[in-house]
C-alpha cells in the first residue's frame, strides 16, 4: 500500500527514503512525494525535511531544478552546499551542476510499493 499525505507516518516514510539516498547523489522533494504516492506532495516533503532528525541526509534533497532551496534551514545556510561538495557534488551559486548525472529517483531505484527501509512491527491483537 502506498503512503499518502494523510497517513500519520508520512514524515517517517520521507526520512526512510532520504536515508537511502547514496552519498554523492541527490533527489527532489517531488520525487520523494511521487514515490510515496503523494504525487503533488512536494511541499509536504519539504515540511518533513524542515524538522528531520539529524541522521537524515537532508542536504541531498533539492528542488526539481537542482536548486538548494532548503539551504535556509541549515546553520549556516552555506552548510548544505558544503556537505554536497564534500560528497563530490558540484554546486555553483546554489545550483547543482550536471544535475541529471547525480539525480537519484527513488521510483526507479527502489521497489514501487513501499520504502524498503521501513520495517513495520506486527500489529498487536
Amino acid at each position: 500500500m502506498k503512503k499518502t499525505q494523510s497517513t500519520p507516518n508520512f514524515f517517517d516514510d520521507v526520512y526512510e527514503v532520504c536515508r537511502l539516498i547514496p552519498a554523492g547523489r541527490v533527489t527532489s522533494y517531488g520525487a520523494i512525494a511521487h514515490y510515496l504516492g503523494a504525487k503533488s506532495g512536494a511541499r509536504m516533503v519539504g515540511w518533513a525535511m524542515h524538522g528531520c532528525p539529524k541522521d537524515v541526509p537532508a542536504h541531498r534533497v533539492v528542488n526539481s531544478s537542482g536548486l538548494l532551496t532548503g539551504k535556509v534551514h541549515f546553520k549556516p545556510p552555506s552548510a548544505m552546499a558544503s556537505r554536497l561538495k564534500k560528497e563530490g557534488v558540484k554546486v555553483v551559486n546554489d545550483k547543482i551542476q550536471h544535475f541529471n548525472d547525480v539525480y537519484w529517483d527513488p521510483s526507479t531505484e527502489l521497489a514501487l510499493d513501499k520504502p524498503k527501509a521501513r520495517k513495520r512491527a506486527p500489529k498487536k491483537g
